[in-house]
């Protein structure tokens, strides 16, 4: 899966992160040291890491991905990457 987006919270941006969801590779996730949630009131699931973006940018970095763009949507903080 060539393509991860990870998002906070402005409030939050010390973490947690999203970091995948319900479809994202379990490999990665489990690298990233993420779980798997479902909030209530949602139908799908979610990985979160309590790391701050920065920390899983870092990991992300050394993995070979590469920050194709970045937004804040809202209250949220949005990055989307990119692996060769």
């Amino acid at each position: 899966m060539p393509y991860v987006l990870i998002s906070t919270q402005i409030r939050l941006e010390v973490g947690p992160t999203m970091v995948g969801d319900e479809h994202s590779d379990p490999h990665l996730m489990s690298i990233l040291g993420a779980t798997k949630r479902n909030t209530l009131g949602n139908n799908f699931c979610e990985y979160y890491v309590n790391d701050a973006p920065r920390v899983v940018l870092d990991k992300l970095e050394s993995l070979g991905y590469r920050v194709v763009s970045m937004t804040g949507v809202g209250q949220t903080l949005v990055w989307c990457l990119h692996r060769e």
